[in-house]
This record gives C-alpha cells, structure tokens and sequence, in this order.
C-alpha cells in the first residue's frame, strides 16, 4: 500500500503558470497596441453616431420598463439553473441509487413548491393589473 507523501512547492514549481500568465497579458497588450497603431483612422459623423441595429433610436431611454419584465428574466434564469443540477444526476442516475433518486424527488418538490409560490403571486399574469 503506498502512502501519500506530503509535497512541499517550491516558488519555481510555479514558474510556468507565472510565464504563461506573463505571456497571455503580453499578447494582449501588443494586439491592441498593433491594432490601434496599424489600424484605419476615419472619424466621420456618421461614423461616431451611436446606433443599435441601424435602427434611429426614437424618444427617451430613460423609459419606465415594467417590473414583470425583469421578475420573467430572474425566474428564468432561477428555473434554468435548477434544471441544470439535473444532468449530472441523470448521468449517475444507477451509481446513486435509492438514496439519490429520493434526493431529486425532494429536490424537484421544493423546485415545484417554489414555482407554485411564483404563480399563486401572479408573477406570470401579464394581462392583469395588480
């Protein structure tokens, strides 16, 4: 039976993590100084424009946006994250037995009590007024 034998690292043990650092921030560095000194100088007024899509941008963009708008978004991105724990489970769905199929039931009822709580606030309903 082997032992594991404590390492000590040494400063130069991390010698090529330090260079590769190095070198990443130094290609960096020389393509936006190459792109900046090589690159075409036209500054016209139709050029500094600010545009989106081409589309003439029409009115304030300091516009009230609904709260719905952002709520939808997070909920999304909240029910997104929590199916993505599922793949690793599916994955190992045999290696975990009883004890991980009982741990994903627990798992989905609180995501489904969760989703139950968004839609008995009304969080969903965007044709009504609250």
């Amino acid at each position: 039976m082997l032992l594991a034998v404590p390492t000590q690292y040494q400063p130069a043990d991390f010698l090529p993590i330090v260079v590769q650092f190095i070198l990443a921030v130094a290609f960096v560095a020389f393509s936006m100084v190459a792109s900046h000194l090589l690159g075409p100088r036209r500054k016209s007024r139709v050029k500094d424009e600010a545009f989106e899509c081409g589309i003439e941008s029409v009115g304030n963009a300091r516009t009230p946006i609904s709260v719905k708008y952002f709520l939808t978004a997070i909920l999304f991105v909240l029910f997104d994250v929590e199916v993505i724990f599922m793949y690793p489970w599916a994955v190992n769905f045999r290696a975990l037995g009883s004890t991980g199929f009982i741990q994903m039931i627990v798992f989905l009822a609180l995501l489904m009590a969760g989703f139950a709580y968004v839609i008995k606030k009304g969080v969903l309903r965007w044709n009504e007024a609250r």
